[in-house]
């Protein structure tokens, strides 16, 4: 496993996140990237990696990366239908968390905000869940790449990186535009594979 599975692991999340919110901040300066604009980098750094492994890479990833996506792939799943399967749950399981993270506004009901934030976080959450079974996949199937650091990265960065001012209506254009660049890279993916996001073709999978 190359050096480069790692690079893939711990830069997917921080780049797509940094280049939204950046475009974003061209009509805002408020939504610039959250470490540009703190007082305490160091805290705001340490806080966010410190959770993003205990919090989430650590103890989730041993029942997501550790048991149900590998089993699912021995069961003859593809790529895409495991990252589907394992990443709806997870994406619905988060939405509370993304629920604090947007806090809604006066600008927009919250009988709008909620289904709305819950099926942007679902689509956004399951696109990257597909990229993490793809690097599982194509990275010689380790649970330390694609499912620890990989899990780490996108929620250390999503502290590091979400501005406080983000909020309501703002908070649901930024996430469907990262929702839509993650499920725009999965694609760019599949299209270098020939159409297709497994190693090989799920049929021709051999079961353990």
């Amino acid at each position: 496993m190359g050096a480069r599975w790692y690079a893939v692991a711990l830069l997917t999340a921080p780049l797509y996140m940094t280049a939204i919110l950046l475009a974003f901040s061209l009509s805002s300066p408020e939504l610039l990237p959250r470490i540009l604009t703190t007082s305490d980098k160091v805290s705001l750094l340490l806080f966010g990696i410190g959770w993003g492994l205990i919090g989430g890479g650590l103890l989730e990833e041993l029942g997501w990366t550790g048991f149900a996506v590998p089993t699912l792939l021995r069961q003859r799943y593809g790529v895409l239908s495991t990252g589907l399967l394992v990443g709806v749950p997870w994406a619905v399981l988060h939405f509370m968390a993304f629920f604090y993270l947007g806090r809604p506004s006066a600008a927009i009901p919250l009988a709008i905000f909620v289904p709305l934030d819950l099926f942007i976080s679902v689509v956004g959450l399951t696109a990257f869940r597909v990229l993490m079974v793809w690097v599982y996949d194509r990275s010689g199937e380790s649970m330390l790449v694609a499912g620890v650091l990989m899990h780490a990265s996108y929620t250390a960065f999503t502290l590091i990186l979400t501005p406080l001012a983000l909020a309501g209506v703002a908070f649901l254009a930024v996430t469907f535009a990262g929702a839509a660049a993650v499920w725009v890279v999965v694609a760019a993916v599949a299209l270098t594979q020939g159409g297709h996001l497994s190693r090989q073709p799920p049929l021709r999978r051999r079961v353990a």
